[in-house]
């Protein structure tokens, strides 16, 4: 964690300089005080100041901003970067132009991005916060075409009494297939195979 050590006159004269320098407000740091401020004694001992250590507490708002900001200004992308949040959850939605890069094959680039940002937030966390990316709607719309898919392929598996075997699709992708077809009595879906080839089968009931 990054942190400062500061003097002043008094106590919140210092923290006020480390609070200028760390760019921070007060509820985003610790304050220890390392040393009280001494006035002197008839000008006989000389004035002690206060000396404080201010640390930075983890924001894991504020660092996967900075880390998505890192990113892209390596890939020299202008993107805009909407963030909220609720006690479990950051959702993070990104605005551009041309950010096809970024979601990639079937969202791949997306998800890894989401990935490693999940990793890279929640490190060394007590309490970890699950991140959520989108892009300009992408995610929605992505699901209505597999809750699309899923039916089309149910109604073709039951019809032809034989399985149907979907491509490998990543944990998020098929929980979406099998959420869709499970309430229907006249096929039933399972996965097999392993990561990251795995994929769901839609059966008929017999």
């Amino acid at each position: 964690m990054k942190f400062i050590e500061e003097i002043g006159k008094t106590i919140d004269e210092a923290v006020d300089k480390a609070l200028k320098e760390l760019d921070a407000t007060r509820d985003e740091v610790e304050v220890d005080v390392l040393e009280e401020p001494s006035r002197g004694i008839f000008g006989l001992i000389k004035v002690r100041p206060a000396r404080v250590k201010v640390t930075l507490k983890d924001n894991p708002l504020k660092k996967a901003s900075g880390l998505l900001k890192s990113i892209f200004q390596t890939m020299d992308l202008d993107i805009k970067i909407n963030i909220s949040e609720n006690d479990k959850t950051m959702f993070i939605n990104l605005e551009g132009t041309d950010l096809g890069i970024l979601i990639g094959r079937r969202g791949e680039t997306l998800d890894a991005l989401q990935y490693l940002l999940n990793l890279a937030v929640n490190k060394n966390q007590e309490i970890r916060k699950k991140i959520i990316i989108d892009i300009e709607g992408y995610r929605d719309r992505r699901e209505k075409t597999l809750q699309r898919l899923a039916i089309k392929l149910a109604d073709k598996a039951r019809q032809r009494g034989r399985n149907v075997v979907l491509e490998p699709m990543s944990s998020q992708e098929r929980r979406i297939i099998h959420t869709a077809l499970q309430g229907r009595d006249d096929i039933y879906t399972f996965s097999e195979g392993d990561e990251p080839y795995r994929k769901i089968i839609i059966s008929p009931k017999k």
